[in-house]
Formats: C-alpha cells, sequence, structure tokens
C-alpha cells in the first residue's frame, strides 16, 4: 500500500525501546523463518516444546494451586524457547535444560507477566455475559451433573455452541482479550534481553504490536489458516475416505504430527518476530 511505512524505519518510543514499523507481507516471514529454524533442528525443539507442555500439565495437576499456578509460570517457561532460539541462531542446538532459563532472568519481572495473563482472559470471559446474558460463563464454569446422560451433555454442548449470542459472545470475549495478547507476546523477550520491568514490558510490546498492525494482522490469519482451517480440512477428508472403524485412528495419526509441528513454529516465531521487530539487521 503506499501508505504503509517503510521496512527498516526504526521508531523510537517514550518506553525507551525502539522498534521497526513493517508492511504486511512480514507476518508471513516470521513463520517462514520459524519453519526454516525448526527444519534444521527437528527433535531438539520437538523435544523442548513437548517438555514445555508437560512442565505446565504437570503444574496445572497440582492440588489446589496448580489451575493458578499453570499460567502464572507460563512466561517464565517460555523463556526457555527463547533461549533455545537464540542459541540456535549462534550457531548451538535447542536443549531441555534450557526450559529453566526463565528462573534464573528477571524472575520477578516474568512472574507478573502471568499474573496478568490470567486477568485479561478472566475480564474477557466475564465480559461475554454483556452480549450472551452469561450463557458462555454458564457452559465454563456449572460443569455436566455427574449423572447427566453423556448424548444429552453433547446434544446440549451443541446447542449452546450454534446459539448466535454465544458466537457472537465468543467473538467479542476474543476481541477483549486481543489488548492482552499483544502486550504479552513479546514481554517476556523485552523482559530477559533487554531487562525490561513487566510494566513497561508489558507497555512495549502493546505499542509494537499495534504500530505493526498490518505484519500482525496477516501473521494472524496464516495462524487461523494453518492452526483452524487446515486441521479442518485434513478431519473432513478423513472422514469422507476412512471407515467408520479407522476414522479417528487415521485422525489422529494425521493431525497429531501436524499440530505438534505447528505448535513448535509458533513458540519459534515468538522469537523470530520479538528479534525482527526489536532488532532489526542485528
Amino acid at each position: 500500500m503506499a501508505d504503509d511505512p517503510q521496512p527498516g524505519l526504526p521508531t523510537t518510543r517514550p518506553a525507551g525501546f525502539p522498534f521497526t514499523r513493517y508492511d504486511g507481507r512480514r507476518g508471513a516471514q516470521w513463520l517462514v523463518e520459524a519453519w526454516a529454524m525448526l527444519a534444521r533442528e527437528r527433535m531438539p525443539w520437538i523435544g523442548l516444546v513437548l517438555a514445555y507442555y508437560v512442565a505446565l500439565a504437570l503444574i496445572e495437576s497440582l492440588p489446589w494451586i496448580g489451575a493458578f499456578l499453570a499460567p502464572i509460570l507460563k512466561p517464565v517457561l517460555s523463556v526457555g524457547m527463547l533461549a533455545a532460539a537464540w542459541t540456535q541462531e549462534r550457531g548451538g542446538r535447542p536443549q531441555l535444560r534450557m526450559l529453566g532459563r526463565g528462573f534464573g532472568a528477571n524472575l520477578w519481572a516474568l512472574v507478573p507477566l502471568g499474573v496478568v495473563l490470567i486477568a485479561g482472559v478472566a475480564i474477557a470471559i466475564a465480559a461475554t455475559a454483556l452480549v450472551d446474558g452469561g450463557k458462555l460463563l454458564e457452559l465454563l464454569y456449572s460443569g455436566a451433573p455427574v449423572d447427566a446422560d453423556s448424548a444429552a451433555a453433547a446434544t446440549s454442548l451443541r446447542a449452546t455452541l450454534s446459539d448466535p449470542a454465544v458466537e457472537l459472545a465468543m467473538l467479542f470475549g476474543g476481541l477483549c482479550a486481543l489488548p492482552t495478547i499483544l502486550a504479552l507476546w513479546w514481554a517476556p523477550a523485552l523482559v530477559v534481553f533487554q531487562d525490561a520491568g513487566a510494566l513497561a514490558a508489558l507497555r512495549a510490546s502493546l505499542r509494537a504490536a499495534l504500530a505493526n498492525w498490518r505484519p500482525v494482522l496477516r501473521y494472524a490469519l496464516l495462524v487461523f489458516l494453518l492452526g483452524g482451517v487446515v486441521p479442518s480440512f485434513i478431519t473432513t477428508l478423513v472422514t469422507l475416505i476412512a471407515p467408520a472403524p479407522l476414522y479417528q485412528l487415521l485422525a489422529s495419526a494425521l493431525l497429531l504430527p501436524y499440530v505438534l509441528i505447528f505448535v513448535t513454529v509458533l513458540h519459534i516465531a515468538d522469537y523470530v518476530s520479538y528479534r525482527d521487530v526489536f532488532h532489526a539487521g542485528e
């Protein structure tokens, strides 16, 4: 577009974290570069990502505190991905021991990011009641009765999710969560690599993401296509060609490796996009 800022033009903000503003094409490049990094070190990356989710699952399984502790520690554990990508760019390899790097890297600035994640998501979910009168909240928090028939419960779930008011509420909740998502996107990297405080990192990440709304939007659309549309297409295709007894097995055999690779690319892209926006040309 004619009014697009030129790539490579640094934009300084009062927070003291200069960033670069790009045109929309850059959003696809972040995924391409992340895929290239994964292709060079497939097994180390996949092992690290699996360890990351296993660690989160173990933390979440802790009685009483697990559900709150897991999101609080999520930014801390994500530092392992950033460290692995940083190391790979300098000729090293991702290693499992990097998963704990966040506990020694400005921990007290990383933990508040997890608190912001909990608060932002909670506010976004609560806001859905303004649209659907609380139907989505009831679905999320009421749970099914112990003696409920599974078929009846599934029918009720489908009916609720197909309600236009609930669908609109989910969209509204996603929009409400967007500022939190953008503020947290590059915040852990700013804390680790630029010694930012939690508030400064959140502010800088949000400003840089809004200034780069074109590549961020293209990135989000590609993530939706690859993470939502493609798996749905694969599932539908398997349904049409596979016999009923083999449907779930074949679908899982195709989708699980795809999803694992896709999620790994997204983790690497967090670093690639941060480096591109905040350290262009280095």
